[in-house]
């Protein structure tokens, strides 16, 4: 059962320090990866465009979210290993190794200098991957942090220093994740601090996450995976109309239902097994509607936000909306990664209350 009032229990909190002071760190890490790669991208500037460029690895679909709107070239995210057949001596290949040693890394920076690729790699200095990607026509941005989002923020701005994507500012991301951290910080107790309300919504729930905009729907993903763990039980996202059928089919909350009578976990919000889902099934527990706004006044992306809280509302599934900004304060509007950024944020934050409210270890 959930337990709200560890939420600001200091000695309930400190199970889960590790993981919260990680996030709160984020920022920091965002400003170390900007600093060491300063000097590099000083240098650069916009040359000869390629034919087309190629994100390898994890950070791949990231990348192509930000720069695939305004890209002037063909932009391809590759997560498998290797690099597409095509790839050779008139392409970009971009590629992040926060470790330096992963194979992953490895095969694709000695692929990529196997065909003659221009390479723009972020990894630590020495490592094995900087050394399979030395070349001439190779752009090695020193990583000064482990962390990936922190090291695609030095990358992005590279790609737009060679005029291949938007204009990224390291210290407004970072600016905005520390904004994040003060807001969620485990001192700011419950009805100031909105991840621990979130996470008093989700208590007993099966989180639904969406977000609009391809950014936010990544976020709404990269939430949802950090929400399993830390609940032990289901959390889903995906698109509107995806989405909109779990609501709309979302079982009616028994008000008068005992939660300590339904060991099965109704109430208290048990995993689900094969054959139950949020509709119904011995062991299902109701949704619970979390929306990322990363701001889009885009029409589709407003009709959609109102179609998933109408559907909401007619189950009387509980929302709640996460801003990637601090509307109270009026702050300015974020760059795409700033708002990827302080979204995903905020979810690892819930994550974490999530976790304590539950006796759980948030990792």
């Amino acid at each position: 059962m959930f337990d709200d009032t560890r939420l600001d229990d200091a000695a309930a909190l400190a199970g889960a320090d590790v993981f919260l002071r990680g996030v709160a760190s984020w920022g920091a890490e965002v400003r170390k990866a900007h600093q060491a790669a300063l000097p590099v991208l000083a240098g650069l500037h916009p040359g000869d465009r390629p034919r087309a460029v190629v994100a390898a690895g994890a950070n791949g679909r990231l990348f192509r979210a930000v720069l695939e709107p305004i890209c002037p070239v063909p932009f391809v995210a590759w997560p498998r290993a290797g690099l597409p057949g095509w790839a050779g001596p008139l392409d970009l290949v971009v590629l992040v190794s926060h470790s330096g040693d992963d194979a992953t890394g490895a095969t694709v920076a000695g692929e990529a200098r196997r065909r003659g690729c221009e390479l723009l790699v972020a990894c630590p200095t020495g490592s094995s991957v900087a050394g399979l990607a030395a070349a001439r026509s190779t752009t090695i941005l020193p990583a000064g942090s482990r962390d990936p989002l922190a090291l695609s923020v030095p990358v992005l701005a590279a790609l737009h220093l060679l005029g291949l994507g938007p204009e990224v500012a390291a210290e407004p991301v970072a600016a905005a994740l520390d904004g994040v951290a003060l807001r969620c910080a485990p001192s700011r107790p419950m009805g100031q601090n909105p991840a621990k309300d979130l996470a008093t919504v989700l208590a007993d729930a099966v989180p639904v996450v969406w977000g609009g905009s391809v950014l936010a729907a990544r976020a709404a993903r990269r939430v949802a995976e950090a929400l399993r763990p830390a609940s032990g039980r289901p959390a889903v996202a995906g698109e509107a109309a995806q989405l909109v059928p779990l609501l709309e089919h979302a079982r009616e909350r028994d008000v008068f239902a005992d939660p300590f009578a339904d060991p099965a976990g109704q109430l208290a919000g048990a995993a689900m097994g094969p054959g139950d889902d949020l509709a119904g099934g011995p062991a299902a527990a109701r949704p619970a509607l979390l929306v990322l706004d990363d701001g889009s006044d885009d029409a589709a992306v407003s009709a959609d936000r109102d179609r998933l809280l109408a559907a909401a509302d007619s189950r009387r599934v509980a929302t709640h909306v996460v801003d990637a900004v601090d509307v109270s304060a009026a702050q300015a509007p974020l760059s795409p990664i700033g708002t990827f950024a302080a979204l995903q944020a905020a979810g690892r934050f819930t994550a974490a209350y999530l976790a304590v409210g539950l006796s759980r270890s948030p990792d």
